[in-house]
């Protein structure tokens, strides 16, 4: 372990540093050691790094350096493209925050009611973490004020921009300080992101941490196919592998809808993620997706991106991403912590321009396996372990975990070792349990009372 990658060799007080000890982190990652010397001295910085690298930790601890307690306006904000994002972000930020006096971390993103937003603002806020529009909203509004910010924190700016926000991040940017720092995270490197940086950056310094993965970390091959059997190759693969948990990246929308179709019919567990769906349903199907109920994510880029899948065995190339950087980052989301994780590409002959400039990014050849490798149980289906139930009331309804689970347990009911995942939104909740006991925890939540009210419950069927 090099000095220079040790975080005691930063200029952070003795309190961040023990934090820091306490949370578990032993050294800098390749990110955080190239952009927090900068950052710390007050730079501003692009930075290309993908999600899982430690960026998060990156900028959290560069932008807590300088805040003062005593001050309760907002000192640092950090723009993310979707709410999940934003969300974990928080998270991160008020763990790292630990070490300081009583920081105040607040998030503002669309799709939930904006009153109780403006109470919390009104109690002030150091740091404020949240989407464009919503931020725009309470600019426009009055009821935040960005005069005394330091930091500018832009997470995953390129799809910000993919998403269409550029006029308003520049309309929040108007309307900060002229002498704050400004720090850009982004994947890739998009036009977008050089006219950003040219209109409201002063001399940004670059950082780029090579993202490319070790084949120990994730294996990859490669299957040359005739495009016509593209969406029925998908579901040999499935079959053949039978991961608990994937994702199947797509170009279309259409894509999407078309997959999750051939794969139902095969009886395997899937859904679509795509930029059409309400937040809604967007939150219905994420959760599904991390709670075991759904095997298989068949997701575009744009929507896919910022999401923190852990315990993701293996990602699949429906077709090959039109840029390299784009395929690197989308394999990146297996084989994490340490885990190991497979990367699957379908490759039709048109692209094989796209197979080369992978190769060519990588250094080295791909390995190209063959489809009678590929020996499926056919029709053998691929059913997800649990399967969830959604209760028709929320966070508004002051409805905890601990209701649900009491609920469900309490009084000779379903063992709690067999309740999986309670997640709380604010008109609705989710509650994953084993397959084999969905219908007689169905009945249980739909005969009895959860928190001393008769609330509507259904089974989802994925």
């Amino acid at each position: 372990m090099t000095t220079s990658s040790l975080f005691s060799s930063l200029s952070l007080t003795p309190a961040m540093l023990a934090n820091l000890e306490a949370l578990g982190y032993q050294q800098m990652t390749p990110i955080q050691a190239a952009s927090l010397p900068l950052m710390l001295q007050g730079r501003d910085l692009i930075a290309q790094a993908k999600t899982g690298s430690g960026k998060t930790a990156a900028f959290g601890i560069a932008l807590l350096a300088p805040l003062n307690p005593r001050f309760f306006g907002c000192q640092a904000l950090v723009l993310c493209p979707t709410r999940e994002l934003a969300d974990q972000v928080a998270k991160e930020l008020r763990r790292l925050a630990r070490a300081a006096d009583n920081i105040k971390i607040l998030t503002l993103c669309g799709g939930v009611p904006f009153g109780p937003q403006i109470g919390s603002l009104e109690h002030g806020a150091h740091v404020i973490v949240g989407t464009p529009g919503r931020i725009q909203e309470h600019l426009r509004k009055g009821t935040l004020k960005l005069d005394g910010l330091n930091t500018l924190v832009l997470d995953e700016a390129d799809r910000m921009l993919d998403m269409g926000f550029y006029d308003s991040i520049a309309e929040i940017i108007n309307q900060t300080p002229s002498k704050r720092q400004t720090l850009l995270f982004s994947a890739t490197y998009p036009s977008g992101i050089e006219q950003l940086a040219a209109t409201f950056m002063r001399q940004p310094q670059q950082v780029k941490v090579e993202a490319l993965h070790s084949d120990n970390q994730i294996e990859q091959r490669f299957y040359e196919i005739d495009p016509r059997q593209r969406l029925e190759l998908v579901a040999r693969v499935l079959e053949h592998f039978r991961p608990q948990s994937s994702v199947a990246f797509c170009h279309t929308r259409q894509q999407c809808q078309e997959l999750v179709e051939v794969l139902r019919s095969r009886h395997i567990a899937a859904l679509a993620l795509h930029g059409d769906l309400e937040q809604r349903d967007r939150d219905e199907v994420l959760t599904l997706f991390s709670n075991r109920s759904c095997s298989v994510l068949v997701a575009t880029d744009v929507a896919a991106r910022g999401l923190d899948i852990t315990d993701l065995e293996m990602v699949i190339n429906v077709e090959l991403a039109r840029d390299p950087e784009i395929h690197i980052h989308r394999i990146g989301r297996s084989g994490r912590a340490g885990a190991k994780g497979l990367a699957l590409s379908l490759v039709a002959p048109s692209e094989a321009a796209r197979a080369q400039a992978i190769e060519d990014l990588q250094r080295s050849p791909l390995h190209w396996a063959s489809l009678d490798e590929l020996k499926a149980a056919s029709g053998a289906g691929l059913q997800a372990p649990m399967q969830s139930l959604c209760i028709a009331a929320g966070r508004k309804d002051k409805l905890r975990p601990g209701d649900i689970l009491g609920a469900l347990t309490g009084d000779a009911g379903i063992p709690g070792s067999q309740v999986g995942k309670i997640a709380i939104f604010d008109y609705q909740a989710f509650v994953a349990v084993e397959r084999a006991v969905a219908r007689s925890a169905l009945k249980r939540l739909s005969a009895g009372k959860i928190k001393g009210r008769a609330l509507k419950v259904r089974l989802l069927e994925v």
